[in-house]
């Protein structure tokens, strides 16, 4: 059908044309911008859309994301235990007790989002956890997506109690003293391999993929349209294949293919419209999370309260814990390079930085494609330092930030975990931006809660969760912060030309706004409600996608809207300075 959308105002995020009056679509693309006349020119008799929203903006672009996983991981029949939801150790433990109650004794149970650093206790080894559950089958993940924690059922159901393996590629498990397991596992292949029997239980019951639709109709609600997969394994393909096939699905997906999976540079082929579902690269990982304590950086963890409450050690990290050694990493690279996936390097601390981008430049350089369009990525660099962004910019990499470490860890890395001239200038934007980087924003799937407008709040007050200001000189404009989920991040997956602006040529994906972020105060950004969203030029209906899937009952799909966005994300906005 073809449609005229006016709102408001009309934010195109292109230069040449930044604001319009109506924008004019055929067959899910823009035909038109500009005036009412101009689109009704362009196509003379079409039906006119008036959305009523404040704002219409090209939507939303997340670009790293795991959204089926996430989905299996916090949503029903698992249980998200994250500090949003459980502040505190005892708050996670009256979570536990509440599954138990509820569920049949026979019935594996899997929690997600424990954070030693905002929960204050230290990892839970098996016989914490049997304390609570007996002998269940349980399996805890970690806020930041690097750590599993089991019950000793899981080991003996893995063999692993009597037979412990040895660590995998790019990972480590727990141990006591005698080499046994100790439950838990660190970094993606140790942890998703110990987490697999739990997993695999959920996944196999009446509704396999509640989860995966539950979290899709998330994201949508926070106004993304397009998104990715950072942790693809050919497993997932029938999920990602089902859900991009229903009525309404209202993502538009890109695959990095994880780099520890035999097939990861392996073509991929599907019967589901490339503009759907694509696979765009593959996925590494150089170091560990800040908040487990296994960062690769050059300055130490401090010994306070804040680092002995969540078992972390202090002194200084330093490369002893990256996940590949730098002969690892050129091997890897060297592996795929000829297939021309864009590389997408997981990379926290300012020494996985500096390897990594010794490998791109190594690597790169051999094969003569440094002054290429290769895009090679780096992801979340928190612990970045000030030279590293211009040093991005001179071989192409493409940085992809992570405002919510700023947001909701932000005291804590500010002193309690670091220095405050490292942790106060944690996400260093300002520095991003100068250096001339297409820099995009993410929030990681599951480890936070999908929430591009509070992401560009972050970036633009430098206030965390608790309002409080640190490194102001690290902001970014407000300009920045929209293009950083906007155009920036449909450049990060390659996508620009169909996505990220609302331009002729481009699919017709929308967000409507009950404000305009250029015109409210900077610390109320995150506030601004998401109306709705477009895909190829169709208002989504997400009611809709969910009872298509017949995999969301109504209780179920009751009971997300209580984890949606002003519920879970908005805390109280900061006061100005």
């Amino acid at each position: 059908m073809d449609v005229i959308i006016t709102a408001g105002t009309i934010i195109t995020m292109d230069p040449e044309r930044t604001r319009a009056e109506a924008v004019a679509v055929s067959q899910g693309r823009i035909v038109a911008v500009g005036t009412v006349a101009d689109c009704q020119k362009a196509l003379p008799g079409a039906t006119r859309h008036d959305t009523g929203a404040a704002a219409l903006l090209p939507g939303f672009v997340e670009p790293h994301s795991h959204p089926v996983l996430s989905g299996m991981a916090t949503m029903p029949p698992a249980y998200w235990i994250a500090p949003w939801f459980a502040p505190t150790w005892d708050d996670v433990v009256a979570a536990f007790r509440t599954a138990i109650a509820e569920t049949p004794v026979d019935q594996p149970l899997a929690f997600f989002g424990f954070d030693g650093l905002l929960q204050q206790h230290a990892d839970p080894t098996a016989p914490e956890l049997d304390a609570i559950f007996g002998d269940r089958m349980v399996m805890v993940f970690g806020n930041s997506g690097h750590t599993s924690y089991v019950t000793t059922a899981v080991l003996e159901h893995l063999g692993w109690v009597k037979n412990p393996p040895t660590d995998p590629v790019g990972g480590f498990f727990g141990r006591n003293a005698d080499g046994s397991l100790n439950g838990v596992a660190t970094e993606i292949p140790a942890a998703m391999a110990q987490a697999a029997p739990v997993l695999e239980a959920i996944a196999t019951g009446p509704h396999p993929l509640q989860g995966a639709v539950e979290y899709y109709v998330l994201l949508s609600s926070a106004g993304i349209t397009s998104t990715s997969e950072h942790t693809y394994k050919t497993e997932l393909k029938s999920a990602y294949e089902t859900l991009a096939s229903l009525p309404n699905s209202p993502l538009r997906i890109s695959l990095y293919h994880m780099s520890t999976e035999a097939d990861c540079g392996e073509p991929f082929t599907s019967a589901v419209p490339e503009d759907m579902l694509r696979k765009q690269g593959i996925k590494l990982w150089a170091d560990g999370s800040p908040w487990v304590g296994n960062v690769a950086m050059s300055s130490p963890y401090l010994d306070t309260d804040v680092t002995r409450a969540a078992g972390i050690a202090p002194g200084i990290p330093g490369e002893k814990m990256m996940n590949y050694t730098r002969d690892q990493l050129d091997a890897l690279l060297e592996a795929h390079v000829g297939e021309g996936w864009q590389m997408a390097f997981h990379a926290n601390g300012d020494i996985a930085i500096d390897i990594v981008l010794d490998a791109f430049t190594t690597v790169l350089g051999r094969h003569n494609l440094i002054d290429s369009d290769h895009r090679w990525r780096i992801e979340h660099i928190g612990g970045a330092r000030a030279d590293q962004f211009p040093r991005m910019a001179s071989i192409g990499a493409v940085p992809s930030m992570g405002p919510f470490q700023f947001y909701y860890w932000g005291d804590l890395l500010d002193g309690g975990m670091f220095e405050p001239a490292v942790g106060g200038s944690w996400q260093r934007f300002r520095d991003a931006f100068d250096a001339g980087l297409p820099v995009s924003f993410h929030n990681d799937g599951s480890v936070t809660p999908p929430t591009p407008l509070l992401n560009m709040q972050a970036a633009v007050t430098r206030r965390c969760a608790s309002g409080t200001l640190h490194a102001p000189e690290q902001a970014a404009t407000v300009d920045e912060a929209l293009r950083a989920h906007t155009v920036n991040a449909a450049f990060a997956l390659g996508r620009e030309h169909e996505i990220g602006s609302i331009e002729v040529g481009k699919f017709a994906d929308f967000v409507e706004l009950d404000a305009d972020p250029y015109a409210v105060v900077p610390d109320k950004i995150g506030a601004i409600g998401v109306l709705g969203t477009w895909l190829g030029g169709s208002r989504v209906d997400l009611g809709e996608f969910a009872a298509a899937s017949h995999q969301v009952d109504d209780a179920a799909f009751a009971q997300l809207r209580t984890y949606g966005v002003p519920a879970c994300c908005h805390l109280p906005a900061a006061t100005a300075s």
